[in-house]
């Protein structure tokens, strides 16, 4: 990893080792980061606050081994990253203002995928995480891990049935506790379709009778309207002496038609003279009948108004013109017929409920079998471990119970809380000696002790669900002496496996790594590329004997230093 302007350092580059690595330095020297920068490489939250006083920005960039064919590889394709040589170039980026920005083998990717490809890469565990295994959420999740498909197939299924109990009971509560606002609903769509029933309204008809209620309103105008024009179109009874249009045209069509053999010209206008003939009379004869038909019967007019103003409440209330009333209608039949269907509504409901319920505690108790099973097996492997991490008379034991609830599940004759994950409350119990009996972690272990159960814990996931690399920040905390080698010794040998980083300040963890960081500040109290350094031969003698006596010079401190040196190789 190459690391600038985060926190105390200015400009490093930190060199992994395979196998197992360990920082150290004094306190506050910027170890930690180190840690930090691993974690924004994978997803971690951005804080702005790391950002170096003075810097615009912090920069982490780092090289990492992909397995191939793993979900990881596959992921960072699918982002458009593209390897280098097998591996993957990641960096991220954070502002002094906050903002964040993560590649991916050259391409822009969002932070969420960085956190996708850490869940296969990298595992990394700091005090916080030994908090986080006091808790019994936690401690199920980490049984549950364990199991792998043993309990994830029964899990799957139970989460399923838990999911649609869990709709169907908020449903049933909707129904009920809304049953008076669902009821005056009712009422009201019961009252607007019966009101709009008794109109009987069709389709348009509010169109048409508008259209009516105008000719019937002007019916005087419109047939003396018709009238005259009928009369200059086609002549009037009364006046036999008047010249109408009819006659004038039928006149002009006969004068051309004596002369249209001698010029075809004239004879075409003659032929358009006698189409006009004919509309003319067409035109006449429909006039006449308009105003034969008009109706002008005031009771007509009196009752399509009143039809109109029957329409019209109707538009008020439920839409802007019929149509929309007709819709408002239909939506509300289907409505009331859903509020109308409550009873039965809720009487399936409770029925596929208590079928659902019985279903969860089938589907409970196979979890419950699931984990009994494997925490048997994941208690002995811990145990194991604990042995050689100077815990030899060490026992640990998972606990699972249940709560009694009322309302819950039925459980090989008891009714039982349940939740998302089960019924089962999962604690891990520890005896550390024989004869103690064994108590919660969280209140029969030592600091020493959980940091050995964490690492323990660990180690057995390894040999069942491995990652490539493990990250270790001072877990060994409140561990020295035997124990403290036996950490060194069984971190060196979980590094036959898988690339272990430890960040530490324990010579006796120290000295088991196959390459050792130190993390020293400038006078000015920043960590520049020379600050973060690979020790070797005499160095490395400087560094051990420092973190044992505080004394770099310190001849027993130096020959302490040599012998665990030693030690270790020989357990190589």
């Amino acid at each position: 990893m190459r690391i600038r302007s985060l926190g105390v350092i200015d400009d490093a580059v930190v060199e992994l080792s395979p196998g197992f690595t360990a920082v150290t330095g004094e306190t506050g020297a910027g170890k930690t980061m180190v840690v930090t920068s691993l974690g924004l490489l994978l997803g971690g939250r951005a804080d702005p606050a790391l950002v170096r006083i003075g810097a615009k920005n912090a920069v982490v960039e780092g090289r990492i081994a992909v397995p191939a064919g793993g979900t990881a590889i596959r992921r960072a394709e699918e982002a458009g990253a593209e390897l280098d040589d097998g591996a993957l170039l990641i960096s991220r980026t954070v502002s002094a203002e906050g903002r964040s920005r993560a590649h991916i083998g050259g391409r822009s990717v969002p932070v969420g995928v960085l956190a996708e490809l850490a869940d296969e890469l990298v595992a990394v565990h700091g005090q916080t995480d030994q908090q986080g295994l006091l808790k019994l959420s936690r401690q199920r999740q980490a049984l549950d891990r364990y199991a792998g498909d043993a309990v994830a197939a029964p899990l799957a299924k139970y989460a399923g049935a838990y999911r649609r109990l869990r709709a169907i009971t908020t449903e049933l509560d909707e129904i009920t506790t809304r049953a008076r606002e669902r009821a005056q609903e009712a009422d009201l769509l019961r009252f607007g379709l019966d009101e709009i029933a008794a109109v009987e309204p069709r389709s348009g008809e509010d169109v048409e009778l508008s259209a009516e209620a105008e000719r019937l309103g002007h019916a005087e105008a419109l047939a003396s309207a018709a009238t005259a024009a009928h009369a200059a179109l086609a002549g009037n009874p009364e006046d036999p002496e008047g010249i109408d249009a009819a006659t004038l045209v039928a006149g002009a069509h006969r004068a051309l038609e004596a002369v249209r053999a001698h010029d075809s010209a004239l004879a075409g206008l003659s032929g358009r003279i006698g189409e006009i003939n004919i509309l003319l009379r067409d035109v006449a004869g429909e006039l006449a009948g308009y105003a034969d038909d008009l109706d002008a019967d005031p009771l007509r007019l009196a009752a399509v108004e009143e039809r109109r103003a029957a329409l019209t409440q109707l538009t008020r209330k439920y839409g802007e013109d019929v149509d929309a009333v007709l819709a408002w209608a239909e939506q509300g039949a289907a409505r009331l017929l859903e509020l109308e269907g409550d009873d039965e509504r809720i009487g399936e409901l409770t029925a596929e409920r208590d079928v659902l319920r019985a279903e969860l505690g089938g589907l409970a108790q196979a979890l419950t079998d699931a984990r009994t099973e494997a925490a048997e097996r994941f208690a002995a492997a811990v145990t194991a471990e604990l042995a050689s991490l100077a815990m030899p008379h060490a026992r640990v034991s998972f606990e699972i119970r249940q709560t009694d609830d009322p309302e819950g599940v039925e459980l090989d004759g008891r009714t039982v809380a349940y939740g998302p994950a089960g019924v089962d409350e999962v604690e891990l119990l520890l005896a550390p000696h024989p004869g103690a009996p064994p108590r919660p972690i969280a209140k029969g272990a030592s600091g020493g002790e959980l940091s050995r159960v964490m690492l323990a814990v660990e180690v057995v996931f390894a040999g069942t669900d491995p990652v490539p690399t493990y990250l270790f920040d001072e877990v060994d905390a409140g561990v020295g002496g035997k124990a403290a080698v036996e950490i060194g010794r069984r971190l060196a040998r979980l590094a036959r496996s898988a690339q272990v980083v430890v960040v530490t300040h324990l010579p006796q963890v120290a000295a088991f790594a196959d390459r050792q960081l130190l993390v020293e500040k400038t006078n000015d109290g920043s960590v520049t590329r020379s600050g973060v350094k690979v020790l070797e031969g005499e160095d490395r003698i400087r560094e051990l004997s420092r973190m044992l006596a505080g004394q770099e010079d310190s001849q027993t401190a130096r020959a302490h230093a040599e012998e665990l040196l030693a030690t270790a190789r020989a357990d190589a």
